[in-house]
């Protein structure tokens, strides 16, 4: 229900748009429009309170109603909508009567209530549902839940990221990861010669995923070549066949995903791939026997100590993965007592010794009803912690009475789903439907976070009443409180400690796509058809997953699109298939980004682009499409624009009428039309190519709303740019964030002495393809002129003695890529050098352990340097590790030069050793 509130408030806000702007509404006109208002937003609140309930603790009537108000406001919101834009777009070409084009959009907003022809019966037909809205006053004392709001300025819950960053840490993951470990190699290193699989079976939310994960990051080293592959529910076979060659290969299958390759020739190349290699694959949540016996055709059977490990919920899956006596099944069990409340008490209070005496209790109480479920636990844990902060007691019974009768071991899907949906309703409205959208991803889908928030914006998911917040700003913290809510999973966490991509639980992806169901939200099209037949005329969200030929063989019905507003694929297609953009008419967001790559002639055909005038978001980025229509200029809505890894080499001159484009991605090699400088609602530009596009660097000086940059400049063009010129129009950039610069050595060097970086700058990365260098290092980096600098790259071609300890007073650096060709005079760090670096890679200089003194770097967690082997196995330099007390990952550049085969063997063997003494043995790698 919260759905049908949510789609009141953009009407109420644009019918407030009407009484305040310049559109000259005559006094009768005027009127309605405010009786109009005043009713919406009386039923607003009404639903906002009944947005706060579970569905199936509603009346069927209540429902019904909600339904109705939900269709109504989304049919008012398109024709408001379409009103303002055409009247927008009159006005800019020729003059026009607002009376007239006022009294039109009334007489078209009495249409969809079907009750009339003038004004006061709207007001007549919203009476009815009004009066059913106030016999849902009593709602409110009946159904009393937490209404606290989150704050815009929420982060990531580092408890949270404690509980993701190591799954070998996780609790009563150690002691079953260390058994499978034995099972799949010998403890004397040796294993037995033939492929030997495992598999694991449970229900869903045991954490099977996680539990494999452990076993694959601590034994992947032994093996020539790994693969981790999601499978799913309802799985498109080829991805899955593309998916595991990428993984194996990612340089030599870089493009598979973008070829046409039936499922015969995929077996053929991963088999051939295989035949003389040792892998380690993983083949994660199988739920039919038929596609694991398809999987297990390409799986080449050598005798070279291979291993396969498999996760499904079904036992008869499990029993067909078994072909040898030597392969086992492994069944999870929920996690003990003991363990269940370190995992609990950990997510909330960060050691299980501090749970309050007053919270003892319930916290019993609660977790026999998570019946052992880690799942069901950290759900619940995070439900009781709002933005960072625990609730108070009487929350937490709240909590524990709302979860029924809790986990039972014969309905563990059904009580999971309950518990789930506790914490949705506990979502404020804001977060709601930005949950909900997720169910436009398939299965296992690794989603980008930044992707996702633009995708909000789009919608209109993400408001604000001050001006000087940026929206995106404001949906990243909405991102992050649905990670601290354990709703949606990080996948990939950055350097620096930021999640950059995440995935929702398949049992939490249950829900919401059942929840979007009920609220009419996405429609799913996919081999199997519509997942909800009634949805399939007037839907709002279509998404296409894993369309077969089968499927593509019937074409749409253009009249069940006229009111789509977001139209994404996510399943390879051929052109010919893809219904015609003049069948949209309120079309938001077109995403066909992940169509794959079907190439042709003529590519995807958007000639009618230009008549989506209501287009926020364009997605184009992979796929076949050979240019930009010129009418493009028409989308004045357009927020997003992404043509990366496309066919297009140049943007239309019209592209720079564009005055709401917050976001253009293109890629090196696009030429940029002159004007650019018109375009000043950019916040994010990526990646310029100023060889293509010399005339940027001037106009790149007005784009000063810009704080994401990244440009290019091949080194055989670097006469082409006044550097200078650069110089001062990056200058102008005084809200710039991010800068990438990929320029040659020359260039690269200019902005040494010259640049002056902008007050708030995140991200500095000049370490590029081409190897752009400084000659040294620039005089702005120190601690006065970077204090937010947070991530660093950059190559210098003479280090000084006193560099490193510069850059490790930088205060708020968390990752450091830096590479020298030489250093003059001996480096000096002191212990308070690098205090919250997380991350530091070395690259061209000797910099052992023993570099930095007890005292320094007390927060790295991974360490990439250089060595001499020689150095180490005659003792003359000293590899310890344990004064880098949070060190979990460390990689060894042994350098070999001048070394004998026997110092090399006892460089590593010492270095091992110096791991293994380490208080968190840290995962050490040689390359």
């Amino acid at each position: 229900m919260e759905v049908a509130a949510g789609a009141m408030g953009p009407v109420i806000r644009k019918l407030g748009e009407l009484l305040v702007g310049e559109y000259n509404l005559e006094k009768r006109v005027k009127k309605g429009v405010k009786s109009l208002l005043t009713e919406l937003e009386m039923m607003h609140a009404v639903l906002c309170k009944v947005g706060e309930v579970p569905s199936d603790q509603l009346e069927h009537s209540v429902r019904i109603w909600a339904g109705k108000v939900r269709d109504l406001s989304c049919d008012m919101e398109d024709a408001v909508d379409d009103f303002l834009v055409r009247v927008d777009e009159g006005s800019s070409s020729k003059p026009t009567n607002m009376r007239n084009r006022v009294k039109k959009f009334l007489k078209k907003t009495t249409k969809l209530f079907g009750k009339g022809k003038a004004l006061h019966q709207i007001c007549d037909a919203i009476e009815e549902a009004q009066d059913l809205a106030k016999e849902l006053a009593d709602l409110r004392k009946r159904y009393e839940l937490d209404m606290h709001s989150t704050s815009n300025g929420a982060t990531v819950d580092p408890r949270v990221l404690a509980l993701h960053k190591d799954v070998g840490e996780l609790v009563g993951v150690d002691r079953t990861r260390d058994e499978l470990i034995k099972t799949l190699i010998c403890e004397d290193g040796s294993s037995k010669e033939q492929l030997k699989t495992i598999s694991v079976v449970g229900v869903g939310g045991l954490g099977k995923t996680t539990l494999i994960k452990a076993v694959y990051e601590k034994i992947k080293a032994q093996f020539d070549c790994v693969a981790f592959v999601p499978v799913g529910q309802n799985p498109d076979i080829k991805k899955v066949f593309k998916d595991l060659l990428y993984c194996l290969d990612n340089g030599k299958f870089s493009d598979i995903h973008n070829t046409t390759r039936d499922e015969n020739l995929l077996i053929k190349q991963i088999r051939d791939y295989l035949v003389n290699k040792r892998y380690l694959i993983v083949i994660d949540d199988i739920w039919e026997e038929e596609i694991w016996r398809c999987i297990n055709c390409a799986l080449y059977k050598n005798k070279l100590s291979s291993r396969v490990i498999t996760t499904t919920r079904n036992v008869s899956v499990s029993e067909a993965c078994l072909s040898s006596s030597d392969d086992m099944i492994h069944k999870m069990k929920p996690l003990s007592d003991e363990d269940s409340q370190i995992l609990f008490h950990r997510r909330i209070f960060q050691s299980e010794e501090k749970c309050p005496e007053d919270l003892q209790a319930v916290s019993r109480e609660i977790l026999k009803k998570c019946g052992g479920v880690p799942l069901a636990i950290i759900t619940i844990a995070s439900l009781l912690v709002s933005n960072q902060r625990i609730k108070q007691k009487e929350e937490w019974i709240h909590v524990h009475n709302s979860m029924g009768r809790g986990v039972t071991q014969g309905g563990i899907v059904k009580d999971m789903k309950r518990i789930l949906s506790l914490s949705y309703y506990d979502l404020p409205p804001h977060l709601k439907p930005c949950l909900l959208y997720l169910s436009i991803f398939p299965e296992d889908y690794e989603i980008q976070r930044d992707w996702l928030i633009w995708r909000w914006l789009a919608e209109g998911f993400i408001q604000c009443d001050k001006e000087e917040t940026r929206l995106f700003e404001i949906g990243r913290s909405y991102f992050n409180e649905l990670i601290n809510r354990s709703l949606i999973q990080p996948a990939q966490i950055n350097e620096e400690g930021t999640v950059v991509t995440c995935r929702i639980h398949d049992m939490v992806l249950d829900l919401v796509c059942s929840l979007s169901s009920d609220e009419k939200f996405i429609s799913i099209l996919d081999n199997a058809g519509w997942h909800a037949p009634n949805m399939q005329r007037n839907c709002r969200r279509l998404s296409l997953h894993n369309i077969n030929a089968k499927v593509q063989n019937h074409q749409f019905d253009s009249t069940s699109l006229s009111k789509v507003r977001t139209f994404a694929v996510f399943s390879p297609i051929t052109c010919d298939w893809l219904p015609s953009l003049s069948s949209f008419q309120f079309l938001r967001v077109l995403d066909l980004g992940n169509c794959g790559s079907y190439k042709s002639s003529s590519g995807i055909n958007l000639k009618y682009v230009g008549n989506l005038i209501h287009l926020r978001y364009l997605g184009l980025k992979g796929a076949d499409v050979h240019e930009l229509p010129v009418d493009i200029s028409k989308l004045q809505l357009l927020q997003i624009l992404d043509i990366q890894g496309t066919r297009i080499n140049e943007l239309p001159a019209s592209i720079v009428q564009l005055r709401n484009l917050i976001c253009l991605y293109v890629y090196v090699g696009v030429k940029l039309p002159k004007g650019m400088e018109n375009l000043t609602s950019l916040e994010v530009l990526q990646e310029v190519d100023l060889s293509s596009s010399p005339h940027i660097v001037k106009e790149l000086s007005h784009l000063t709303e810009i704080r994401e940059l990244k440009l290019y400049c091949d080194t055989e063009d670097v006469d082409l740019i006044n550097m200078d010129i650069l110089i001062d129009s990056l200058g102008n950039l005084q809200k710039l964030q991010i800068l990438f610069v990929n320029f040659g050595v020359r260039l690269t060097d200019c902005m040494r002495e010259s640049w002056v970086p902008p007050p708030h700058l995140h991200t500095f990365d000049s370490w590029g393809d081409m190897e752009g260098s400084f000659l040294r290092l620039p005089k702005w980096i120190n601690s006065m002129s970077l204090p937010h600098l947070s991530s660093l790259a950059i190559f210098v071609e003479e280090l000084q003695g006193d560099d490193l300890q510069i850059i490790g007073m930088l205060p708020a650096l968390r990752s450091l890529h830096l590479r020298a060709d030489r250093v003059m005079g001996t480096l000096v760090v002191r212990a308070d050098a690098f205090p919250f670096t997380r991350f530091c890679l070395f690259d061209g200089f000797p910099t052992p352990p023993c570099l930095f003194p007890p005292g320094a770097m007390p927060r790295v967690q991974h360490l990439d340097f250089e060595v001499s082997a020689r150095s180490i196995a005659s003792g003359e330099v000293d590899c310890g590790m344990g004064h880098l007390p949070s060190l979990e990952y460390v990689k060894v550049d042994l350098q070999r030069e001048n070394s004998s085969h026997d110092e090399k063997v006892t460089a590593k063997a010492w270095l091992r050793r110096a791991a293994e003494a380490h208080t968190k043995r840290p995962s050490i790698n040689f390359y």
